[in-house]
């Protein structure tokens, strides 16, 4: 496809795309729900389908020899599916946000002054990997009165094809506008090139996956980005720690599902804590390689090997672990300020002035007392999924669901009024 051809594909997608965005917002509540629950019921009837489609991309996969965390982000089977299905139920049950009105007073002049919830209008998502991804950004720009434009890797395009095409089918039993979700199938970089430029068509661009791709969106975009750098996350092991909960933690932390974004990257670990050894053993015997500081190193020479200065900033999303022993809390937030790229920090202590002080100095999107960092999705903060998870500070931050997919205007009510 020659770069003119790219662009009228495109254009042809936008175009369609803010016509339907009109349409989706004017929608009622039961409307938007009424096609949220047929995709959820349609996932679980033709979870075969899929499962077989998803095949095709494991096959692909496993000749070109990815990582077993990247594998495990391409795999969709039933469980998961049934789960994509309960999240996509879950959303639709959530309190409708559009038409809120938010913060009325009454002004000395006799005017109301509020402001009500409203969808952003045409939402661009680029994302890697992870199919899931697709009836999660559908189910959330459904619900929220958003037309969405799904652009996801070619190593997962028979997933995401097979995704569409239920989600497309649940739209026209409903009578919705099928360009209210929009799946571009061409796996090509010029699709993303062309479709960056549609700033007078899409509103927002929300790019999840590895770093190379959010540079390039950051870089190329003429649309406002919604994005989150690499997840480097923390956990800091405080000297006042309970030891089963620090291996817990640790553990649960990186080991539980590595190839994601909160999975920790960094541990940190007070000098004071006695059970530092029982922590990395643990670590060692779910078969995570640790790479660490000098003093670490010296508590298990032939288990730890070097850290560069470079790991201290890798998000490696495998079991790949980087430690450090500190002398204080201090300098563990110092270390996370420097390396880290304000995702999700967590700290085990059972002192309640050092967890409030962490929570307080640690600038990430969430940070974590006693609890694991992969907690932090969506799901299990009660969004029912997330868009994404934003790392900057300009309208959403953190784990993004329906209200991070709406914004404010101001609505005012009058009775004749006129300014002096």
């Amino acid at each position: 496809m020659r770069d003119n051809d790219f662009s009228k594909y495109i254009l042809d997608i936008c175009t369609k795309s803010k016509k339907a965005s009109r349409k989706l917002a004017n929608l009622a509540t039961n409307e938007r729900n009424t096609v949220l629950y047929r995709i959820a019921a349609a996932l679980r009837d033709k979870a075969d389908f899929v499962i077989g489609e998803n095949k095709k991309d494991l096959a692909v996969a496993d000749k070109d020899g990815v990582t077993k965390a990247i594998r495990d982000r391409l795999l969709l089977n039933r469980e998961r599916i049934n789960g994509m299905a309960s999240s996509v139920e879950d959303i639709a049950r959530m309190e409708d946000p559009i038409g809120r009105i938010e913060s009325m007073s009454i002004r000395p002049s006799g005017i109301r002054v509020g402001q009500m919830r409203v969808p952003i209008g045409v939402i661009a998502v680029i994302f890697e990997s992870r199919p899931n991804v697709t009836t999660d950004i559908a189910a959330l720009a459904l619900k929220s009165g958003n037309a969405a434009i799904l652009r996801g890797g070619r190593e997962s395009i028979n997933s995401n094809i097979a995704l569409y095409s239920v989600i497309k089918e649940a739209l026209n039993e409903c009578s919705v506008p099928e360009d209210a979700v929009v799946l571009i199938d061409r796996t090509e970089h010029e699709a993303v090139t062309q479709l960056l430029k549609m700033n007078s068509y899409i509103d927002i661009v929300i790019p999840r996956g590895g770093e190379s791709l959010i540079k390039m969106v950051t870089a190329e975009s003429l649309i406002p980005v919604i994005k989150h750098d690499k997840g480097v996350c923390h956990t800091f092991i405080d000297k006042s720690a309970s030891p089963e909960m620090a291996v817990d933690i640790s553990v649960n932390a990186k080991f539980q599902r590595p190839g994601v974004c909160n999975a920790m990257e960094t541990l940190l670990i007070h000098n004071d804590f006695s059970q530092k050894v029982r922590v990395l053993k643990a670590l060692k015997e779910k078969g995570v390689e640790l790479r660490g500081c000098e003093r670490t190193i010296k508590l298990l020479p032939a288990e730890v090997g070097p850290a560069s200065e470079q790991d201290w900033g890798d998000e490696y999303l495998d079991l790949i672990l980087s430690v450090k022993i500190v002398d204080s809390m201090e300098e563990a937030i110092d270390h996370i300020h420097k390396y880290g790229s304000n995702h999700s920090e967590a700290i085990v202590t059972s002192d309640y002035g050092n967890a409030e002080r962490f929570l307080r100095e640690v600038d990430s999107s969430a940070v974590f007392v006693n609890s694991s960092t992969r907690f932090h999705d969506g799901g299990e903060f009660g969004l029912g999924a997330e868009i994404g998870i934003s790392t900057q500070k300009l309208h959403a931050r953190g784990a993004m669901g329906l209200l991070g997919l709406t914004c404010l205007k101001y609505v005012i009510y009058g009775s004749g009024q006129v300014r002096n």
